[in-house]
């Protein structure tokens, strides 16, 4: 029998987020949407207590720990992740996204720094001021294209230094990363374009580091209250030791035919896809409860057990929302569950970013429909989740790029046979 009772960490986690949502984030979000560039201060020093105290590691796997009769406790540190995600997305995503930490950046030197990078670039977060991290690999021509990633990173001549060129964009934090808090950007840049993929590497440029220059912010549809940056790499010289895992290009290919050198970033990746698929959920969660609060406290209400030809269609779009909710829900526990028990979820992380992102936006679009003006009004959040919601099928991978994924890992197909 499946127990889906949540452990006590994370049930006390939960009750401490839902009433930082309601209580800071709610009443602030409309705001924040409207002044775009603005710092959401209040949030961000209060919520950085929280995120120091956890290292902040908030996209991280927390480390086994044992009982005081030394039994092994299960590890849950992904599903807490995945769920304090969810959470602040349900107080409000452009907020969470603004929260202080490794975020994006920091999964990244988790996922593919030595032992010695993961303690001198991740410290930081758990001392000080509010620090930010950030991850950069979309380029101006190259989006879901990794392989055609033209920023370079060039080692010098005596081997102390490399040497990175390039333009980045969509860098989620990317000003607060890269030059208003002394935190760090994880920039994928190639060592050997005539390798593709395999010439990928992560290197860590440090906040204030000449060359690296913030070039814009962008004006977005959704998720306003976090910075969106583009950031442009100019000769810009980091030393030997920020290139995370090995600098040797390795072209063999894995059993799926990714070349081994890429395997940091699908690492990563596996990282994070259920992160964002988490955030998704808060959205989409956040949708669904308050239209149907809405609706029932005007009469209308959800009969349960009904058969489908007396239901009326309001009542069947939300019995809809509501079961696809559950059903990305269910598949982004399994994605981190997975992590927690040590095993692959490469397959299982594209598969709930692909169900979330889409549930996401049937949700919050079907609840501005359901509502009818005022849905579609500013008088309500709701028109403001689904421009929130958008992103969630486009960043970390779009839905077509994750299908991808899931369709090699189940027919056995490398992507050179399945494009």
């Amino acid at each position: 029998m499946i127990d889906f009772e949540l452990p006590t960490p994370i049930e006390r986690q939960m009750q401490l987020l839902t009433m930082l949502g309601e209580q800071v984030m709610r009443p602030v979000a409309r705001y924040y949407d409207e002044h775009e560039g603005e710092r959401p201060w209040d949030y961000i020093n209060m919520i950085w207590q929280t995120v120091r105290a956890q290292g902040g590691r908030t996209l991280s796997v927390s480390s086994e720990k044992s009982s005081s009769s030394g039994e092994k406790k299960p590890r849950i540190g992904n599903l807490l992740m995945i769920h304090t995600v969810e959470a602040l997305s349900w107080g409000d995503a452009g907020l969470y996204l603004s929260t202080p930490g490794g975020a994006l950046g920091g999964a990244a030197v988790e996922a593919t720094g030595t032992p010695e990078q993961k303690e001198r670039f991740l410290k930081r977060f758990a001392e000080g001021e509010p620090k930010w991290g950030a991850m950069a690999m979309t380029e101006p021509h190259a989006g879901s294209d990794t392989a055609s990633i033209r920023t370079t990173a060039r080692l010098t001549d005596d081997g102390k230094q490399w040497i990175l060129n390039g333009e980045k964009i969509f860098v989620t934090s990317g000003l607060m990363a890269a030059k208003e808090s002394p935190g760090f950007v994880v920039v994928w840049a190639t060592v050997d374009p005539s390798a593709g993929r395999a010439g990928m590497k992560p290197f860590v440029v440090e906040s204030g580091t000449p060359g690296m220059t913030v070039a814009k912010l962008e004006h977005k549809h959704g998720i306003r209250a976090s910075d969106t940056a583009a950031i442009v790499f100019q000769d810009c010289r980091i030393p030997y030791d920020n290139i995370l895992g090995s600098a040797e290009v390795a072209r063999a290919s894995d059993a799926e035919g990714a070349p081994k050198g890429f395997r940091g970033a699908m690492k990563t990746f596996d990282a994070t896809r259920p992160a964002v698929a988490a955030g998704a959920m808060g959205i989409s969660r956040a949708t669904l409860e308050f239209t149907a609060k809405y609706l029932k406290d005007r009469g209308v209400k959800v009969r349960y057990g009904v058969p489908l030809h007396q239901q009326t269609a309001i009542e069947r779009d939300l019995l809809q929302m509501e079961a696809q909710h559950r059903a990305a829900w269910l598949m982004v526990l399994k994605a981190a569950a997975k992590m927690d028990a040590g095993e692959e979820n490469t397959l299982e992380a594209s598969m709930c970013k692909v169900k979330a992102g889409a549930v996401a936006n049937f949700v919050a679009q079907k609840a501005v429909e359901l509502l009818g003006p005022e849905g579609y009004s500013c008088k309500l959040l709701v028109e403001k989740w689904m421009r929130d919601a958008r992103i969630n099928d486009i960043y970390e991978g779009t839905g077509q790029i994750n299908r991808l994924v899931v369709a090699r890992r189940l027919l056995g197909y490398s992507s050179k046979e399945l494009r």
